[in-house]
């Protein structure tokens, strides 16, 4: 897995899945995956960044309920980031929030990711795609800590 670069202390995410979402759309509108759960978060991309796999950078806001529609564009800090692997490359999830982020916070975004792995890797695999899938960190921005 390709280590993430820096994080950036602020960025411009696009909505691709408002909260409460089963569907997980791509950037193109596609519908990627669906879940069993509705996406406790809004999940998007950094407006003109790539991310290590060659698709923009997902992030996604946590925190206070912000009107988020699909085509949005939300200027964040970024808190910290989510480790993740898809298919064998790195897939970091940037955590944006006009708020510091709770430990709470933290622990609900680990337990997320962790069971979004685990379908992702047996969808996956029903479709015989075989590269290593899963949650495979959390840490913090520089400067941030939780909130709370």
């Amino acid at each position: 897995m390709v280590a993430s670069p820096a994080l950036p202390e602020r960025a411009r995410v696009r909505i691709e899945v408002p909260r409460g979402s089963f569907a997980k759309r791509g950037a193109s509108g596609r519908v990627e995956f669906l879940s069993p759960l509705p996406c406790p978060f809004h999940y998007g991309s950094v407006v003109d960044v790539m991310g290590a796999d060659g698709d923009a950078q997902d992030a996604l806001i946590v925190g206070a309920p912000l009107r988020c529609s699909r085509g949005s564009v939300h200027d964040l800090p970024v808190r910290a980031c989510v480790h993740f692997v898809d298919e064998g490359l790195a897939d970091d999830k940037w955590i944006c929030s006009a708020l510091p982020l709770s430990h709470r916070q933290e622990l609900a975004l680990i337990a997320f990711f962790r069971l979004y792995g685990l379908v992702k890797v047996t969808n996956d695999r029903a479709k015989g795609k075989r590269g290593a899938t899963g949650y495979r960190g959390f840490v913090w921005a520089p400067g941030a800590t939780p909130g709370g």
